[in-house]
C-alpha cells in the first residue's frame, strides 16, 4: 500500500483533506498513528479569519452542504504553532489560499518557511468570493503557480481545482505548463438548501460546497479527464467513504485519495478501514500493487 508522491513516501495512499482535524501537531501524530498516510493542514491565508456566521453545515441523505467560510488562524500564528512541519510523525501538506497574487506568493513562501511536505494550493473554494476569480480562468490560475512555485524552492506544489468549470482539463494542462508539481482533484461543488419553514436558503452563506457520496461520480470523472491531460500525479478527493471508492479512484488515475467527510462519518479509524477494504479487494482480485490497476479504466476504455 505504500506510494510515491512527488518524491514523499506514503505509508499509505489515504491523505486528510484540507479543513477537517488537521490544525494542531497532536492531532496530526494521532492521525498518523490512526493510519493516514498524509494529512492536509485547514487552509489558510495572509489573516485570521472568522468564517461565516452559523448555521455553516447542513447534512442531507447524499452527503453534507458546508459554508464555513475557511475560518481559521493566519500564517503568522501558524509559523508560531508549528515552527515546523517535518519532524511530525508522517508528511504534512500545507494548504494556502490568497485574493490576490502577491498574497499567493507570500502565504506560500512563509508556507514552505515551515517545510511542509507538499504546499497545496486552494483556488477554487466554492463559498469564498476570491475562488471564484481563480477558479475557471487557465491564464489566472497558471500565474497563481508560478507564483506560488517562485516562492517555495523545491517544495511540491499541488493546485486544487473545482468541479464546476466546463473543462477542467483545461485548468490542469495550465496549472503542469505553469510549473505545478501535481493536481488536487476536487475540491467541494456548489449547492444550496432552502428552509421550507422560513422560505430562504439554510446556510447564512446562502451557498455551500457538496461533499460526501453525491461527489464521488463528479469526481471520478474530474480525475478520469485530468489523467487523460497531464503527466503530473492526482490527489482524488471527493467523496470517498469506503475501500472499493479509493479503488475506483485509483482506477480513474489517483496516485493518492483524499479524504474528508468520511471522517464525519466513521471518525479518525476511517483511514485504517479503507486501507484494510482497499486490501481486502486487491487480495479477492489477486491485485499486488496499486500501480496495476491506477488509470486502469482508461485501458478498459481502449479494448
Amino acid at each position: 500500500m505504500n506510494i510515491t508522491l512527488c518524491g514523499i513516501r506514503l505509508q499509505n495512499p489515504t491523505i486528510l483533506a484540507s479543513g477537517i482535524l488537521g490544525v494542531t501537531k497532536e492531532s496530526i501524530d494521532r492521525l498518523g498513528k490512526k493510519g493516514a498516510g498524509a494529512v492536509t493542514l485547514k487552509s489558510l491565508c495572509h489573516e485570521e479569519r472568522k468564517g461565516n456566521p452559523n448555521p455553516t453545515m447542513f447534512a442531507y441523505p447524499g452527503g453534507f452542504l458546508n459554508g464555513v467560510g475557511l475560518p481559521g488562524q493566519g500564517i503568522e500564528s501558524a509559523c508560531t504553532e508549528f515552527e515546523r512541519l517535518d519532524d511530525l510523525s508522517i508528511p504534512v501538506i500545507g494548504s494556502i489560499f490568497g485574493y490576490t497574487l502577491e498574497q499567493f506568493g507570500s502565504v506560500a513562501k512563509k508556507m514552505s518557511s515551515l517545510k511542509p511536505a507538499m504546499i497545496e494550493v486552494d483556488i477554487s473554494c466554492p463559498h469564498m468570493d476570491y475562488g471564484q476569480v481563480y477558479d475557471a480562468d487557465p491564464a489566472l490560475a497558471a500565474k497563481v503557480t508560478k507564483e506560488v512555485k517562485r516562492n517555495v524552492g523545491k517544495i511540491p506544489v499541488s493546485i486544487k481545482l473545482s468541479p464546476k468549470i466546463y473543462d477542467i482539463k483545461a485548468m490542469a494542462k495550465a496549472v503542469e505548463e505553469a510549473g505545478a508539481d501535481a493536481i488536487t482533484a476536487i475540491n467541494a461543488y456548489p449547492g444550496m438548501v432552502i428552509d421550507l419553514e422560513t422560505c430562504r436558503p439554510l446556510l447564512a452563506s446562502k451557498i455551500g460546497g457538496i461533499s460526501g457520496p453525491a461527489l464521488k461520480p463528479i469526481a471520478v470523472k474530474c480525475v478520469y479527464e485530468i489523467y487523460e491531460t497531464v503527466k503530473i500525479p492526482i490527489i482524488g478527493t471527493g467523496g470517498v467513504t469506503s475501500g472499493k471508492d479509493a479503488i475506483e479512484m485509483i482506477m480513474a488515475g489517483a496516485t493518492a485519495v483524499g479524504i474528508g467527510t468520511a471522517v464525519y462519518y466513521h471518525g479518525d479509524e476511517v483511514f485504517l478501514k479503507i486501507c484494510e477494504e482497499m486490501e481486502s479487494w486487491m487480495k479477492e482480485h489477486k491485485i499486488s500493487s496499486l500501480d496495476a490497476i491506477r488509470g486502469c479504466a482508461h485501458q478498459q476504455q481502449k479494448k
